[in-house]
């Protein structure tokens, strides 16, 4: 099922797409992703196609599987179903792979075919995409287009490297480099930086936080902890201990573009889960919750985008 063209229209299996000019954003969050693929679906199910989509950790799946245009996948890439393996939990955590089983989450459900990936009408869509990892080794913020996903495989790594949480998820080394999830990097874990870098100034953002959300600063019984956990790689933990003032820092910058009138930011009007939240019944109900949030706002999204 990696290649799966059911979602393919258009002539000769070209995709088109109807808003222009103005970037679509996901915030990250893990299993908070739940709350925004409901409204990924409803983007969807109404035909709504960006030409441009950006993200960060859950974000950037939400990124590949909204412009790969499979329904399916969007609603049970956050719903915690095991396949042939675990998705994870304490039980996955002490067999070595992690709280999140990566390795079946990413690559493994495709390959065995319980969670394909349309990478054809991926290609066939002409929507342009930016995903963020950080670099261990550096501190680097790095970002993945459709230009480094040759195939399906290498594309699902580079979402990989950009939502891989330090200790709760195994990293997988991408051309000898480790990555952690981008939300180390700039922006903090809120993408827009990226739309704004490849030329964009309008924005619709599905954030994961509700409004009025603000980082907590990094406790002393944390900073030990971290310290103590990632003292080896100096850069990941700086980045995790400073990340909570440079979210908020973000939030600020984000708001004042509001204000201008040049983003529209569509916040969860209450979140059900957390990150780690891996109850089904729990994720669907947020996946609902979401769909119906923006099927509301819809009047509102698509005044904002022209449509």
């Amino acid at each position: 099922m990696a290649n799966d063209t059911r979602t393919v229209e258009g002539s000769n299996g070209q995709l088109t797409n109807n808003v222009h000019g103005c970037a679509l954003v996901f915030e990250g969050g893990g299993y908070r992703g739940a709350y925004t693929a409901g409204m990924v679906n409803l983007l969807l199910e109404c035909e709504i196609y960006f030409d441009y989509a950006c993200g960060i950790s859950a974000g950037s799946s939400h990124t590949i599987n909204y412009v790969s245009r499979d329904q399916t996948r969007v609603h049970m890439a956050f719903l915690a179903i095991n396949g042939n393996e675990p998705v994870g939990g304490m039980g996955s955590f002490l067999r070595g792979r992690g709280y999140f089983n990566a390795d079946y989450l990413y690559e493994g459900c495709i390959r065995d075919g319980f969670c394909g990936f349309a990478w054809d009408t991926f290609c066939a869509n002409p929507a342009r995409i930016r995903i963020q990892a950080f670099e261990a080794a550096t501190g680097d913020s790095v970002s993945f287009t459709k230009d480094d996903m040759p195939n399906v495989w290498r594309m699902i790594n580079c979402v990989r490297a950009s939502s891989t949480i330090p200790i709760a998820m195994k990293p997988l080394p991408i051309d000898g480099h480790t990555y952690y999830d981008g939300g180390l990097g700039v922006g903090a874990g809120l993408p827009l930086h990226l739309a704004e870098q490849d030329g964009y100034e309008r924005f619709v953002m599905l954030a994961t936080r509700p409004a009025g959300y603000r980082k907590k600063p990094v406790s002393d019984v944390q900073r030990r902890v971290f310290t103590r956990l990632l003292g080896a790689q100096p850069h990941v933990l700086e980045a995790t201990l400073t990340r909570p003032e440079r979210y908020n820092a973000e939030l600020d910058r984000i708001a004042a573009i509001e204000r201008e009138g040049r983003a529209l930011v569509i916040r969860p009007e209450e979140m059900p889960v957390s990150n780690g939240t891996l109850d089904t019944t729990k994720l669907q109900r947020a996946f609902s919750m979401g769909h119906a949030q923006l099927e509301r706002e819809l009047p509102k999204l698509l005044e904002f985008v022209g449509l």
